[in-house]
This record gives C-alpha cells, structure tokens and sequence, in this order.
C-alpha cells in the first residue's frame, strides 16, 4: 500500500484542496480536487501542488500575461509594438495588410477550426474576437463593431 500525503481543505497558492480526486496521475501520483480563488475546478498532482508547481486553475498565468501585454515595455517591442492612432484604435484594424487573404479587415480563416474570426481591437484590448462558420456573418460582425467603435470615437472628437 502506498504511502499518501491528505492535503484536503489545504491551501497552495490561489488553490485549495477539496477531497482526493478519483483520477490517479500515469506515474501513479494522487490527483485532488481543487477549487480555485477564481471559483474553477481543477484537479492537480499533489506532487505538483507541495512543490509549487500548480498555483491555480491557469487564472494566474492569464492575469500575469494579461499585464505584461499591457505594461512591459520590452514584451510590447516584442509583439511588434501595435502601431494606435490618436483616437486609440490600432492601424491593423483599420489599414489592410498585404497578408489578408479574406478581402476584409479584421476578418481571418482559422485553418486549424475551421472558421472565420471577427476582431477589431479598441484601446489596446479586443473589443470583437468571435469566430463563425460563415464568412458574412463574420463580416457583419466586423462592421457592426465598427460602427458601435468608431462611430462613438468621432462622437467625442
């Protein structure tokens, strides 16, 4: 009989554990059941959990991402440093690049799902990012978001 460490009620970072999870790791390590700070479930090693490694449900990478996108000056250079015009709307929402193959700005094939995807980022952040099956629709999406954004911007000019 192997030995096991209860972690139950415990607390690793944003996780804390709820009970022994019915699922055992490949290498034969316990899982438990965890409930994060954010309210999501997760199950985790309890190896991954007392060494550190796991600290949330992923809430915590995303917030961390989230901000360096937004505040780290090197990671902005990084991505290519999204080019904004005085009203804060990116270039690459409104100029089409050499790259588009759909016609439309703002409007992509995702090859991998299958689907056309609809963006237009405003401020620094996505304002529209859905996918569709169809083109027209993904499309309408696109000029529907822009008249709501770019329409409210020459509003307040």
């Amino acid at each position: 009989m192997s030995h096991c460490i209860d972690l139950t009620h415990q607390r690793f970072g944003r996780l804390v554990v709820e009970k022994r999870a019915d699922t055992v790791a490949r290498n034969g390590n316990v899982c438990w059941l965890c409930l994060c700070d954010c309210g999501e479930r997760v199950v985790v090693e309890g190896y991954a959990l007392r060494k550190g490694i796991t600290r949330s449900c992923g809430c915590l990478r995303r917030e961390v991402s989230r901000h360096n996108a937004q505040h780290n000056e090197s990671f902005i250079n990084a991505q290519g440093g999204a080019l904004v015009d005085q009203n804060g709307i990116g270039y690459s929402s409104l100029i089409r690049s050499k790259r588009n193959r759909s016609g439309v700005i703002g409007v992509s094939f995702d090859k991998k799902s299958g689907t056309y995807v609809a963006r237009l980022m405003y401020h620094g952040r996505y304002v529209l990012n859905r996918a569709t099956h169809s083109f027209a629709e993904a499309v309408e999406l696109r000029r529907q978001a822009e008249q709501q954004y770019f329409k409210a911007q020459e509003l307040q000019n």
